[in-house]
């Protein structure tokens, strides 16, 4: 099981990171803030940079919390808002398959990242190795953080958009 976490928190957290990183800095052929800030503007947000660098943190951030498995449902619940957002400002009138811009690959990303905030990051983690660091996160603490981070995700979505 440990094992399983440790490769599903590899996948998810830094495949997220690996975008936070093109929204943030360009790397991976992404646009950096400012590109991305273009697009982001282009789905109707008022403010595109700032709106880029929140998501590529989301990412990034949330990515690597995630693949180093520390602070517990943290991680795992930016990387839940972020496809959230992706979902309802990109994917959703698109349909369900990733061959068309739908929905498949966000809700996919999103259904992991909802397991390990549960699962927690098992014994292949940095809270393991630092010893404490998890701090016993309890099943309502995590859907307490979870549901936050999807109420966020839509306040932004609904707010920080022109209609």
């Amino acid at each position: 099981m440990d094992l399983a976490l440790l490769v599903a928190r590899l996948i998810i957290g830094l495949g997220l990171a690996a975008h936070g990183a093109q929204k943030l800095f360009g790397w991976y052929g992404g646009y950096g803030t400012k590109g991305t800030g273009e697009f982001m503007a282009s789905l109707g947000f008022t403010m595109g940079v700032p709106m880029a660098v929140l998501a590529g943190t989301g990412e990034f951030a949330g990515g690597l919390l995630t693949a180093i498995g520390i602070l517990g449902p943290i991680g795992p619940a930016l990387l839940i808002a972020v496809m959230t957002e992706a979902i309802m400002t990109v994917h959703i009138k698109n349909g369900w398959f990733a061959s068309k811009n739908g929905v498949e690959f966000p809700m996919t990303v999103a259904a992991g990242a909802l397991i390990l905030a549960f699962t927690g990051p098992g014994d292949y983690s940095l809270a393991e190795l630092v010893g404490g660091m998890s701090w016993g996160w309890s099943v309502q603490t995590t859907w307490i953080i979870v549901i936050v981070a999807v109420a966020g995700a839509i306040g932004i979505a609904k707010f920080l958009r022109k209609s």
